[in-house]
């Protein structure tokens, strides 16, 4: 109470005299006609200004939400017109010799169709592909993995929902083929440089070759079965060791554009795997007498 009244004892002249002018003021638009007017006038105006700025900072605040609900429509929009554009491509896609060839020998095995997510051209030249599909969807390692141009490569490992494939390109790959008609058959291998390019070694020299032969999967394996086309013989030379062929193969699949790819589930693999493990032990037990 004290600090109150000795605030009041030292403002007392400024605060009568606000007081004073605040009488004045609200006699002054009271009784007087034109200064009513005006005060009006121009406390509209600057309520106006206010309303406006407010308003102008409102349709900011609710532009930015708009705008990034179009972004997000667009977005859909797209994604959308890519997937038409994508099963339009399907309809007017028409089917090679090739790829009737490769569904025709695929006839009994069950395909699971997948997407090619990822790509990645490794300076190690250890390549490899994602594809879209996993264990919730039947894929399992050691599954051989083709396209409309024939063999792509074998799953390594596989996720839930992806699985990662070693393709024809890469270092360590070596798929057992032959020559299409023939008995002679070889593994193929890939040296690096063009992703078109692979070499089909031990191939016996007596073996009668020609320039645009076609090269396919021999079935030696319970990876592909026989015959699903790999590419065509592109020149014939002589292996490094000199004993034998080493046949430079233009692939069918082209591994700088491959998107769509179908994963083959071998259904006599179980079989074939049982014969194996049962034939092991019966020679672990002959071992044994």
């Amino acid at each position: 109470m004290r600090n109150l009244l000795l605030f009041l004892q030292r403002y007392m002249h400024i605060l009568l005299f606000l007081l004073l002018e605040v009488v004045s003021m609200v006699l002054l638009f009271t009784y007087n006609r034109l200064q009513t007017t005006v005060f009006f006038s121009t406390t509209s105006s600057i309520t106006a200004g206010i309303n406006r700025m407010w308003g102008d900072v409102l349709a900011y605040t609710t532009l930015r939400k708009e705008n990034t609900r179009l972004e997000r429509e667009n977005t859909l929009l797209k994604l959308q017109n890519d997937a038409l554009r994508g099963l339009i491509d399907e309809e007017k896609h028409t089917v090679t010799a090739t790829e009737e060839r490769i569904h025709e020998k695929l006839f009994k095995y069950p395909l699971i169709n997948a997407k090619v997510t990822s790509n990645e051209n490794r300076a190690d030249r250890l390549n490899h592909l994602v594809i879209d599909k996993g264990t919730f969807h039947g894929v399992q390692n050691g599954m051989g993995v083709v396209g409309g141009g024939g063999v792509v490569g074998i799953v390594a490992e596989a996720s839930t929902n992806y699985a990662l494939v070693i393709p024809v390109t890469h270092a360590r790959s070596a798929i057992s083929c032959r020559l299409r008609g023939s008995n002679w058959f070889g593994h193929l291998s890939w040296n690096g440089g063009s992703k078109l390019i692979a070499y089909l070694d031990e191939i016996p020299r007596q073996a009668e070759v020609r320039r645009g032969m076609a090269v396919e999967t021999s079935g030696y394996s319970d990876v592909f079965p026989a015959g699903i086309f790999v590419g065509n013989v592109l020149a014939v030379g002589s292996a490094p060791d000199g004993q034998s062929l080493r046949l430079t193969v233009h692939l069918g699949t082209d591994f700088t554009n491959l998107r769509d790819v179908s994963v083959v589930k071998n259904i006599y693999r179980s079989e074939t795997d049982s014969l194996r493990n049962h034939a092991a032990f019966n020679e672990g037990v002959l071992t044994n007498n």
